[in-house]
């Protein structure tokens, strides 16, 4: 499903150290609860996005690659953790530090998922920025949108490769002391 997204207007918008942004979301992605801190940050009103795919808040500077990388995680009912750049209702653009995990029924099967996100460390945005650069050039080369995630998410893979790191390994090498993500 398309929605009509605002144009990026270049005006980024924080969020407390001490708040969590949470959402829930049903198998296929639809958003069930959102909480204030949420809807305050995503500039919608609660009956804006309840009922609405998630990537409503998808900005275009967001690597398909990590949100096909996240799909395969939870839907393989793991969890995981990962930096996102968001867009307001009102144009305006924000960054994550998203953990999100599946929920499953008595049989084991994915049935929703919850994801808790905070406020990332300015260290950790600088840090992730010209790497998710590298993936949207990437992407950019590709017509269709499920071939610009694979090979997105190759190049990904190599990159992790040369660094001799997992994909979790990664993410948390990207969080420092000062992070309200990591160790404060």
């Amino acid at each position: 499903m398309r929605h009509d997204r605002p144009a990026p207007t270049g005006v980024e918008r924080t969020f407390g150290h001490d708040e969590i942004i949470v959402t829930k979301t049903d198998s296929r992605g639809r958003i069930t609860y959102a909480n204030d801190v949420f809807l305050r940050v995503s500039a919608y009103a609660e009956d804006q996005v309840v009922g609405k795919a998630h990537n409503v808040v998808r900005h275009p500077d967001m690597p398909r690659a990590v949100f096909k990388l996240m799909w395969d995680t939870i839907e393989a009912g793991r969890e995981i953790f990962a930096y996102a750049l968001n867009l307001a209702g009102d144009g305006a653009h924000y960054w994550v530090f998203a953990h999100v995990t599946p929920t499953f029924d008595r049989q084991g099967r994915v049935v929703s998922h919850h994801s808790s996100r905070r406020s990332p460390s300015r260290t950790a945005i600088e840090r992730i920025r010209p790497i998710y650069r590298q993936l949207l050039d990437e992407e950019a080369r590709h017509d269709r949108a499920s071939a610009a995630a694979q090979t997105s998410l190759a190049r990904l893979d190599s990159m992790l490769a040369d660094l001799g790191q997992s994909y979790d390994e990664f993410v948390w090498s990207l969080t420092d002391a000062d992070s309200p993500a990591g160790a404060r």
